[in-house]
This record gives structure tokens, sequence and C-alpha cells, in this order.
């Protein structure tokens, strides 16, 4: 065989070796990074309970973070192109382990800074992933790649939806958070040996500028394309951050559910993502454009939402788990397909600074419908409404998107 041959076949050999690597340490990173940011939820009501304080105040918490995440968000982009998306998805994990460590002492304000701070952190975790594997992944395979890698999101709930509880039950909510945390931190040390190999497209002299947040912003909301993706991240993260982040409270505290059985019945839920991630991103690399699979999954996520709010504590716990798993399915599976849309939608050379501006708005939405949801918790009493209000966004912009898609002939 000629040489040019065999330098050929090596270099495809690397590059595939490459991406699967890259693949397969942005899952590892991703399903610890959910893992941290979902252990105050899931264990909220043993917190709740030790503590003697409002449940509502979850919302708060998690609205906290989302600040913090649509902060990051903003301005990850050049700090990406600057250190690397191997580094920063390490500061990220290092600030998610830091924020979590700091709620151990079971002081509110605490509580507020460290979901401040793993709010900062964890928020690296997808436009630096979303960097890495959009310069490493065949175009045509984008979806699917992206929704493999964001497998890791289900992946992370589903251990944090057992592990978490079980821990909070046996040694105390406060152990629980350390040991994650101290997963966190481990992370942070197993990335360290591939940094030399994935960093290689950081620069040193790239600036730091509000100015490029800016044009970054509103090159993003310039394009038409692109501001649909906004549209739609605000909405389905807004509604996902809901299930993630009041679920399990609804059952302990309005079914009646033990923390345990609640944990498991999320945890059945969620492990249906890993699966549905992968076949929706199947389906949009292969059969269905991404905006049209988008637009029906968000009227599919708003009418597993609808049927969450109208569940009734004396339904036997396996149709409790059906509609958990229908939720799941939709409202925590889309992020892949969207994901390599905006990859694909974006300039070259800017993935990770696209994706974080698209990402600051489902920031926006972590942060918007929690708080109406904490609202409406106080108001009402009851959890229902608070779903069907994240079930009506996510319906109006599945609506909005497939009249966009019939009007254009899609």
């Amino acid at each position: 065989m000629p040489v040019a041959a065999l330098c050929m076949r090596s270099s495809r050999s690397l590059k595939i070796f490459n991406l699967y690597l890259a693949l397969g340490a942005m899952t590892v990173q991703q399903s610890l990074a959910t893992l941290g940011r979902s252990t105050v939820p899931l264990i909220a009501a043993a917190i709740v309970l030790d503590l003697g304080v409002d449940p509502a105040l979850v919302g708060v918490y998690l609205a906290i973070g989302s600040v913090a995440g649509f902060i990051t968000t903003m301005g990850c982009g050049g700090f990406i192109l600057r250190f690397g998306a191997l580094r920063m998805t390490q500061v990220g994990m290092l600030a998610l382990g830091v924020g979590l460590a700091i709620t151990t002492a079971g002081w509110l304000p605490l509580f507020a800074v460290g979901a401040f701070v793993g709010g900062l952190g964890q928020a690296l975790s997808t436009p630096s992933s979303s960097h890495l594997l959009g310069r490493l992944s065949p175009r045509h395979l984008a979806p699917l790649i992206f929704s493999i890698k964001q497998t890791g999101v289900p992946a992370g709930l589903m251990m944090a939806g057992v592990v978490a509880p079980l821990l909070a039950v046996e040694a105390g909510w406060r152990v629980a958070l350390l040991v994650v945390a101290g997963l966190c931190l481990l992370t942070v040390v197993a990335l360290q040996p591939l940094r030399a190999r994935f960093d290689t497209d950081r620069n040193p002299a790239q600036p730091l500028s509000p100015a490029d947040i800016r044009a970054n912003v509103a090159g993003v909301l310039r394009d038409p394309a692109l501001r649909t993706m906004c549209v739609a991240m605000f909405s389905f993260v807004g509604l996902q951050s809901l299930f993630t982040g009041f679920f399990v409270l609804y059952l302990v505290r309005g079914l009646g559910y033990d923390l345990e059985r609640a944990g498991l019945v999320f945890a059945i839920a969620v492990a249906v993502a890993v699966p549905a991630r992968i076949g929706w991103g199947w389906l949009a690399s292969r059969l269905v454009k991404p905006a049209t699979l988008l637009a029906v999954l968000g009227i599919a996520m708003a009418g597993a939402a609808t049927l969450a709010a109208v569940i009734d504590p004396t339904w036997p716990t396996w149709a409790t788990t059906v509609i958990a798993t229908a939720f799941s399915a939709t409202a925590v599976s889309w992020h892949g397909v969207l994901l390599a849309e905006v990859a694909r939608l974006s300039p070259p050379g800017r993935i990770g600074a696209t994706t974080g501006a698209v990402l600051a708005f489902g920031d926006a939405g972590a942060l918007v419908l929690p708080l109406l949801f904490s609202a409406a918790l106080t108001l009402t009493g009851g959890y229902a409404s608070g779903f069907l209000i994240g079930g009506a966004l996510a319906l109006a912009v599945g609506l909005h998107g497939l009249w966009r898609r019939v009007n254009r002939g899609a």
C-alpha cells in the first residue's frame, strides 16, 4: 500500500479515535455535572424537613443557579477560545463541587452562595463539550453524536434519583452532598491527561471583552433560525427544570410518597431518556428535519406536563411512573437535536460561543419558570398549576414551529 494511503488511513483512524475519546469523556462529565446540579432538588424533601423551611425555597435555589448559569453561558465563549474546552470543563466541575460542599453548613445564605457558585460551574459543561464535539464530529452525524453525549443528562439524573435519596436516608443529606462534591472534584483530576490532546485550538491571545458578549448575542438574535432555537431553549429548559427540580418534591409533599419510592420513580423515568435521546438524534440525522422534530417534541412534552398535573394520590405507582416516563422522554430528551442544530447554524470556529449564547436563553427559562412554579405553589398550595404553566409555553413553541414548517413547505 502506498505511503500516502497509509498516512491517510492513519489520520482517519486518529480522528475517529479522538472523536470517540472526546465523546466518552464529555458524556461522563455531563453525567456528573447533572448529578451535581440535581442532587439538592432531589433530596430537598429531607433538607426541608431537617431545616424546617418552606418547600417553595427550592424554586429560589434553582433560580439562583439559573442566574449564575446565565452569566456563564453569556460570557463563556471567549474563555473557551482562550483556555480550551477541556480546561473550562475542569473549572466548571471544580466550581460545582465547591458549591455543593458549601451548602452542607445548613445555613440558608450559604445555600444561596452554593447555588450561585455551582450554577456558574455547571453551566460550562454543555458549551464546552459542544465546542469540542462540534470541531470533531462529521456534520451529517452531529445530531446523533450530540444526542449520545447528552445522554449524560438522564444518566446523571438517574444516578441522582437513586443514589442521592438513598444516601440522604441512610447517612443524612449533608453526607449525600459531600459524596457528590467529591465525585465532581475527581472528574477535574481525571480530565487532566486529555487536555493536551483536545485543547489544541485554544488561543491565548483571545480577548475577553464584554463587547464580544454583546456582539455574540446580537449575532444570534439577528439570525432567524438561531432566534427560533433561543425561544425553544427558553421554553424547553424551563419545563425540564420543573420536572427535575419539583417532580420528586411533588411526589413526596403533594402525593404522599416516601422519598425512596419517589426517587425510584424518578430514576426509572429518566432512564428512558437515554435511549430516547439517541433515538431522537438518529431520527434527526436520518429521517426528520431537526426543526420539525423539535416542534413535535414541544407539543408532546406539553401533553406530558398536563398529565403530570392531574396525577391523583390514589393512582397506582405504575401509572405515575408511566406519566413521569413520558415527561422524561420528551422534556428531558431533546437536547442533542437542538444543540446539533445550533452547531450547524454557528459561524465557523464559534460553536462554543454561539451555543453559550443560545444556552443563556435556556438559563433564563430555568430562572423564570421555577419562580413562576414557586409563586403558583405559594398561591394555590398545589403543584398542578406550575406544571400547566410550563406545558403551555412548550405547546406554544411546538405549534409555532409546526406552523412555520408547514408555511415553508418543510
